[in-house]
């Protein structure tokens, strides 16, 4: 079962998100902080006892935008120790799964929490801790998401999605062997997706960073390769794409 800390300085959102981790099975203990420099003080008496000790933290639910220090700032000083506490951002924001990504966050919740997507990132992080705490781990089988076609049900694996495009409240997905047409918006599939590698270049792509071949840059304009496809990068998205993406090419 999970030792969890959450943080977050808006109280009421605060005791909600321990209301709803505390009801979930796989929850040992959830504590709260509200504040980063709090936070700080507890993960570092988990550091010190460490990972089997009484006071270990298994995961650290962050809230993004906080007085002082930001959540990415608490996820970035974390980053520098040998086994710290996952990761799971909690937001109101859309913006930053990029950031969130980076650094290697479990997952990426948009608020208001809903119990049925806190439950997924609950699951995420259990699967990780129990993974890494088998000598032999189970190999997982890869995330499908199921697609309607002439009646007939099939499932394609998400790690065979080469990148998604908007439909109102659908999504396309387009993989190396076609295209699918799915009831989610694609704000969802940011959300849900942005552990497993996929970043928002617009806000009508959104695409697997692993599958982008090439970033150009024509006169202010920016766009991405992927496969035999041009997509266009908006401004806001980037300058944080291409430093991702340098980062990822420097090792």
């Amino acid at each position: 079962m999970l030792r969890v800390l959450a943080v977050d300085d808006e109280e009421p959102a605060l005791g909600e998100l321990l209301y709803l981790l505390r009801a979930d099975p796989r929850v040992r203990t959830a504590e709260g902080a509200g504040d980063a420099t709090a936070a700080l003080r507890r993960i570092g008496r988990a550091l010190e006892t460490g990972p089997d000790g009484e006071e270990a933290i298994d995961v650290v639910f962050l809230d993004i935008h906080m007085p002082g220090l930001t959540g990415l700032d608490v996820a970035r000083l974390l980053a520098g120790f040998a086994r710290p506490p996952l990761v799971v951002f909690v937001t109101a924001h859309e913006g930053f799964a990029l950031q969130a990504f980076d650094l290697k966050a479990v997952d990426y919740v948009l608020k208001p929490v809903r119990r049925e997507r806190l439950a997924e990132a609950v699951r995420r992080v259990h699967d990780l801790v129990h993974a890494t705490a088998a000598t032999a781990p189970a190999p997982t089988a890869p995330e499908q998401i199921p697609v309607e076609l002439g009646g007939i049900t099939r499932f394609v694996s998400v790690d065979d999605i080469v990148y998604v495009e908007a439909h109102g409240d659908y999504a396309r997905l387009h993989t190396d062997h076609g295209s699918h047409l799915v009831r989610i918006p694609l704000s969802t599939l940011e959300e849900r997706w942005a552990s497993r590698g996929f970043v928002r270049i617009h806000r009508s792509h959104l695409v697997a960073l692993a599958r982008i071949d090439e970033l150009r840059l024509d006169g202010g304009a920016t766009s991405v390769r992927v496969g035999e496809v041009d997509l266009a990068v908006s401004r806001r998205h980037a300058r944080p794409l291409r430093d991702l993406l340098m980062r990822r090419a420097g090792g």
